[in-house]
């Protein structure tokens, strides 16, 4: 095999040549020649092999507020960069050229990698796995993350992996932006071709070992906006912790999905909505003068405030508002 491939992690025999995956909640049974449903892999004469290993589809310099992330290292560049592949197939999903078809890649070893890492974030050293899923580049990152501990690694994933998996990555990520589709197991298995269940139980997994924890919700019209499902999911979160920041976005007709777009108004009743229980709520993917800012709960200033991707903020690396002293969810020592 090539350097650039890699035998899976996860996975066990059901017999002769035979393989199930054990990565994510599909369990993908896996025949000699055949790829799992995430197309990143393969069963190559009885191994399963991580046949998208090292292979990215591009590489980039973002603004952290792209991801998105507005409680973590705030006005700061991250290198961004994902695999050609998916473990869910949403109908309606923004990048699905490059998520549920094959799509051009170039290969990047882990020393590459790390190399693009010291020439374009030298003071930050911060990566994040993203684009599509990159809960399907498992051992990638796992092996990065073990030689070169020193890069702050964020994914922004839709947190569709086993217990036993995520509990091996995440010591070695240090911020994650969860994707949730909706609260009904009706809309990701309907909808998505996953199921809530292991995903809410992930959320809560990820905020109890420390990891930074956001949230983003595409609230698309007639299939997640609900008054009723939106006071679930707010629910949902509160339960875990009020302090997890929601960005709440719109959505626009594409692939599968030509339901009208979001409309403004739409996300500002659903931010209200999330506000009573709450702290910190956004809108995104309109043009909506101050959803984007950051506010102290307690007193009401604006403590970030945000313009397109730049930002100007007034917390330091104590975490305080400068104004109340309440503490504010975050980090922002760069």
């Amino acid at each position: 095999m090539s350097e650039m491939i890699r035998e899976a992690m996860y996975y066990k025999k059901l017999g002769k040549d035979v393989l199930q995956c054990e990565l994510c909640p599909h369990y993908c049974v896996i025949p000699v020649g055949e790829m799992g449903k995430c197309r990143s892999r393969e069963n190559i004469a009885g191994k399963l092999w991580a046949v998208n290993y090292a292979k990215a589809l591009g590489i980039s310099v973002d603004p952290i507020e792209k991801k998105p992330f507005y409680h973590f290292r705030p006005g700061s560049n991250i290198l961004s960069l994902g695999p050609n592949s998916c473990n869910l197939s949403c109908r309606w999903c923004q990048n699905y050229q490059i998520s549920q078809f094959d799509s051009p890649t170039v290969k990047l070893s882990l020393e590459d990698l790390y190399r693009a890492v010291m020439k374009h974030n030298p003071t930050t050293m911060q990566l994040a796995f993203t684009y599509t899923e990159p809960l399907t580049w498992y051992e990638y990152i796992l092996d990065f993350a073990a030689m070169y501990p020193e890069v702050k690694l964020a994914l922004v994933s839709n947190g569709y992996l086993n217990p036993e998996p995520l509990a091996q990555l995440l010591p070695h990520i240090t911020a994650m932006n969860i994707d949730i589709k909706g609260i009904t197991e009706e809309l990701y298995r309907q909808q998505c071709g996953g199921s809530l269940k292991q995903i809410k139980e992930n959320i809560r997994q990820v905020w109890e070992a420390g990891v930074h924890l956001e949230l983003t919700l595409l609230l698309i019209p007639g299939l997640n906006d609900r008054e009723e499902e939106l006071n679930e999911l707010v629910d949902f979160i509160a339960s875990v912790s009020p302090e997890i920041p929601l960005h709440i976005s719109a959505y626009h007709p594409t692939y599968l999905t030509d339901l009208p777009a979001t409309k403004a108004q739409d996300i500002v009743r659903a931010r209200e909505i999330a506000l009573r229980k709450l702290s910190y709520v956004y809108g995104g993917n309109l043009a909506v003068d101050g959803f984007q800012n950051s506010v102290c709960p307690d007193c009401g200033k604006v403590l970030i405030r945000r313009s397109m991707y730049s930002c100007d903020s007034l917390i330091g690396a104590d975490k305080n508002c400068p104004y109340c002293g309440r503490t504010i969810y975050g980090q922002y020592d760069h």
